[in-house]
């Protein structure tokens, strides 16, 4: 047998392999770095991030990859088993990273994060439980309900941001937390279709049963013609009720960069929403990645 045919059998050295382990995980980690999938260029959560200060911008992704991934059990996991234990097992991710053994590749770029910007593990938690919470009961009663479900969930991760941003003040993540919960209500409205098509809740029990309709006759034909003038009534609320109605034109100070950013694309996104008369049914309505990034630099100015 020739030298060079003895030598591709012979097995690699302890040294190489992990090399090679090191140089998989080392690439695996660098998908979750900015952009990643949850901040794709032309995205409203790309022009946050990429107009935050660079040495955050990874830290910042990072977030908004965690939320989408544990959003994405509602979507791609059908079998309500399947997405408990799925959900458990990011549960113990997190207890990992905290104690600084991460196994995912997220978690690699978001444990360096958690120790620098010294973000606390209870709005990662809150995060959890508000998949928790859809899996197992997805209506709510109420608006109230339905807006302290946003504010667990969306609002939760606009507290990491303002805390991966550098704000210290409780003043500062409790009014990062409402305007992620505002901003969540947008989203209902602009994934109206989509949520319909699903099965899922779009408004709470209560305006429905106003307009003589339940979640299951939402999707008949009736209610479907009936859904822009609902829509235009819950639209109205984020206007007019407190404390919805300080972040429908106008954005508060202390908010940091990046939350900011994302408060003046929702308020934008919500008058685009309105111009169309609500018709997002069979469509889904947005701005355009021009748009979006012209807005995000006037703010970030």
């Amino acid at each position: 047998m020739s030298p060079e045919r003895l030598r591709s059998r012979t097995p690699s050295s302890p040294s190489a392999t992990a090399h090679r382990v090191r140089s998989s995980a080392s690439t695996a980690s660098a998908e979750w770095r900015f952009p990643n999938h949850a901040t794709p260029p032309g995205s409203s959560a790309y022009y946050s991030v990429r107009l935050a200060a660079a040495s955050r911008r990874d830290a910042l992704a990072a977030l908004f990859a965690w939320r989408a991934e544990l959003r994405a059990l509602l979507e791609q996991v059908s079998d309500l088993g399947v997405a408990r234990i799925k959900l458990d097992w990011w549960r113990s991710e997190l207890e990992r990273i905290l104690a600084g053994e991460p196994r995912h590749p997220l978690s690699d770029v978001l444990a360096p994060a958690v120790v620098a910007h010294q973000l606390p593990g209870q709005p990662f938690v809150a995060l959890i439980a508000s998949v928790e919470s859809a899996l197992q009961n997805p209506h709510h009663p109420d608006l109230a309900s339905q807006r302290r479900t946003d504010e667990q969930d969306l609002g939760a991760l606009f507290e990491l941001l303002t805390r991966c941003e550098g704000a210290i003040d409780e003043r500062q993540f409790a009014q990062a937390r409402s305007a992620g919960g505002w901003c969540a209500q947008v989203r209902r409205i602009r994934d109206a279709g989509l949520l319909l098509r699903q099965g899922r809740e779009i408004l709470p029990s209560d305006q429905l049963a106003t307009a003589g309709l339940s979640q299951e006759a939402l999707i008949g034909a009736n209610g479907r013609n009936q859904l822009p003038e609902l829509l235009r009534a819950f639209a109205e609320q984020l206007h007019l009720q407190p404390p919805a109605q300080e972040f429908a034109s106008r954005i508060p100070p202390g908010l940091t960069p990046a939350v900011r950013i994302q408060l003046r694309l929702h308020q934008d996104l919500l008058a685009v929403l309105a111009r169309s008369g609500f018709d997002v049914a069979d469509q889904r309505i947005g701005l355009t990645p021009l748009r979006k990034l012209w807005l995000a630099w006037r703010t970030s100015r």
